[in-house]
Formats: structure tokens, sequence, C-alpha cells
């Protein structure tokens, strides 16, 4: 498979200025020398992505991100190293980027699409799809200092997909829109995906990632951490957070609320790790699956570091796609437990699994008192169900079915 972008060894410095000399005098005296100190924001980055590939990149604030998909798009030059790009390539890197504020909607389509490499003639062709894919018809002849943030996204990605790029960058200004306008965004993104095209995404919600990625890259404080596929990678990236004690109190998408990361959480110094999650279920010894309907227990092996009170526990339930199927509610039965220093197990009981076949996997996460996040286990671990009826899906669903008279049927009755 041809690679569509290949990155060579690319770093980048930056250099930040602490003081500023603003007078004559001053410039004078310091010879014209303003102090600074170098930050590597990208180092040694090596990568090779294929063509047709959805690929993401992972990591928390100023980890580098942002400052390498503006690499690949030529925004800026790296330090050293090279990125070589095979085809046409569309961008949409921030909120407003390659917008003039002065001109209209219009006039910022065309100068837009001039700059990926069209013509009058060629931007006269995708005018009317843009327009209709941002839903600016009404607006579109305004300034755009007057758009809303929402209107800057819409028109700005309808930009992006519509020129018809072999490739195309997108950053996590993709959030700042309404939820109606990302499902959009999403539908358009798998159409790219099945016409073959190579998309590069950052986002900060791993679900996203598993979702909609063949392979992600993490990375962190500029290095980077894994290119692996999406599953491999999101653990990596969890336990590089937990490792480092950050808290990241400014990300967006990364609390795992009702099963899904969406707002913010933050992890504070490791006082209890995860070290090993197993299923215990009938005729475990003689079979390596649960059967639709029976009873499991999910045992979780921790070790403590130093005593917890009112902890609480988080489980969920994940489809080898990522779907999610289940998570469990924390204001119950599974929150305000103590943990005692030492080893210790902690047992999950379902009185049964009403799934069908397939291979479900399991996560894990324990907080403090105050929604902190001590650890976290994603996927690690998983179980195989075996359904023994002829119903096919997802969820084993109890179902009857009976034949009456009109009058004999309360529920027609109701329903006229």
């Amino acid at each position: 498979m041809t690679s569509a972008i290949e990155i060579r060894g690319v770093s980048k410095r930056f250099r930040l200025y602490h003081e500023k000399y603003t007078s004559l005098k001053e410039r004078v005296i310091h010879g014209g020398h303003v102090p600074y100190e170098e930050f590597w924001a990208l180092k040694d980055i090596v990568a090779d992505i294929s063509s047709g590939k959805t690929i993401g990149i992972l990591g928390r604030n100023g980890s580098g991100k942002s400052t390498l998909l503006k690499c690949l798009a030529g925004i800026l030059q790296p330090t050293s190293g090279d990125v070589v790009v095979r085809g046409q390539l569309a961008a949409m890197l921030e909120l407003g980027a390659g917008f003039q504020p002065e001109l209209s909607g219009r006039d910022n389509v065309y100068l837009n699409a001039s700059l990926l490499g069209f013509t009058k003639k060629d931007i006269d062709r995708r005018f009317d799809d843009i327009v209709a894919f941002a839903e600016l018809e009404k607006f579109i002849d305004n300034q755009v200092k007057y758009y809303s943030s929402g209107m800057y996204v819409r028109l700005g990605f309808a930009v992006a997909v519509n020129v018809d790029p072999d490739i195309l960058l997108v950053d996590e200004v993709l959030a700042v829109g309404d939820e109606r306008f990302q499902r959009k965004c999403m539908d358009r993104v798998q159409q790219f995906q099945r016409d073959g095209r190579t998309i590069v995404v950052v986002s900060h919600s791993p679900d996203m990632m598993r979702q909609t990625c063949d392979e992600v890259m993490v990375i962190d404080r500029g290095e980077l951490i894994t290119f692996s596929p999406p599953g491999e990678a999101i653990r990596a990236f969890r336990d590089r957070l937990v490792d480092s004690g950050f808290a990241p109190d400014s990300e967006v998408g990364e609390t795992v609320k009702d099963g899904v990361s969406s707002a913010v959480f933050t992890i504070k110094k490791r006082v209890v790790k995860i070290e090993d999650i197993s299923f215990v279920y009938r005729d475990m010894e003689d079979r390596n699956y649960v059967i639709t309907d029976e009873p499991l227990e999910v045992r979780v092996l921790l070790d403590v570091s130093e005593t917890i009170t009112g902890a609480s526990f988080n489980l969920t339930l994940i489809a080898e796609t990522g779907g999610i199927l289940f998570t469990s509610d924390a204001g119950t039965s599974l929150s305000g437990i103590n943990l005692e220093s030492g080893k210790r197990v902690l047992s999950f009981f379902f009185d049964k699994i009403p799934l069908l076949d397939g291979r479900f996997g399991v996560n894990i996460d324990i907080r403090d008192t105050g929604g902190v996040v001590l650890d976290l286990s994603e996927q690690s671990a998983y179980f195989e169900v075996m359904n023994p009826s002829r119903a096919t899906g997802v969820v084993a669903m109890p179902l009857s079915i009976k034949v009456s008279t009109p009058e004999e049927s309360q529920w027609l009755k109701l329903a006229q």
C-alpha cells in the first residue's frame, strides 16, 4: 500500500520569551538580544500514513498534536526532518483559520478554495454544494466577522470537504459545532472513508478515535509514544496520564460519564492500581465462554498503596467493535466503598448476561470522593458469549406473542 504522508524525523522548536524589551534604551543595554529558552514541541516524529487510512492523533493539551497537524498541512515548517505529502490536501485546523473577517462568506469561500489550488470555474461549480452543506444560504453575503463560532466551523468544514481532497486534516475544532452538525460531519467523513481517502484527525474523544480510526498516534511532550490500533493506543494514552500524575483540567471530551468520554477528568497520584481482571462463570473449567443469560462475576485484583475512603467504581461493557453496551450507575451500591491498603479483590456480579454471540470487553475505573480518577483499565480483558438459541443481534430480549380480537386486547383499545 502506498504512503499518503511520510513523516521523516520531524522536530519543531519554538522560542519562549520571558521578557520583552520595548524601549530603545533597553534594547541598547542588552545589545538587541532578548533572552529566550528553546521549547521542542515535536521531537523526531517518524510515521508512515498509508493511503485510504483514517489516522487519529491523541494526546493531552500541549502535547504537540496540533503542531504536528500544521506541519503536515505545510503551515509550519519543521526545524528538522521532512514531511512528504502525496495528493491534494485540505485542512480544517482551527476556528476561522484562513478566513478574512472583513470579507463576506462568499468571498472567503473563493479565497480558501483558491489557496487549495482551485480555479474560479472549479469553485463556481462547487459553490452551491458548499453553501448548502454549511447551511448558510441567508448569511453567505455577510461579513464573516459577524458569524458565530458555529457558523465559522460549518463554513470552514464545508469548504474543506467539498473540494474533493485526497487527504483531509481535521483538528478538534469540530467539538465547537452543535450535535446535529457533528453527525453531519461524521457522515461525510464516513463517506470519505468509503471512497478510500486518507483522513488525519485530532480529537480529545477516545471513543470517537476507536469508532472511526484505523490507527492512532499517541503524542506526549512532543514524542511519539505509540502508533497502533485504537484499543492499544487509547490504553497507552490512559496509562501515560495515570503514570505521570497529570491532571488535564482544561481537556475537552475526557470525562467518563455514562460510559462516554465527554467532559473533563483529572488524575492524581496513583494510590491504587488495577493489576488484573478475570471472569468467573459456570463450568469455566470445561469451556471458555459464557452462555446467554448465565450469571457472571467480574473479578478485579487491586494493589492499594494507601487506605482509600469512599471510593466509587464504574464498570462499562464494550462490544468488540467499540460500542458501549452498558455502564453502571456510580450513584448506587458501587460508591462509598472503603479500601484498606494491600492486595484487594473487587467483585462485580451480574445475575445474568443478556447478550448474544460475541466477544465483549470490560472497562473499570476507580474514583475518589471528589470524582478524581485513581486508576482505570480500558478493554484489557474480554469474555466470550455463546447463544444457544437462533436469535441474532447483540442483546437477548424475552419476547412472546398472543393473538386476540380488538375487544380482548387492552393494548389495542389504548392504541385507538
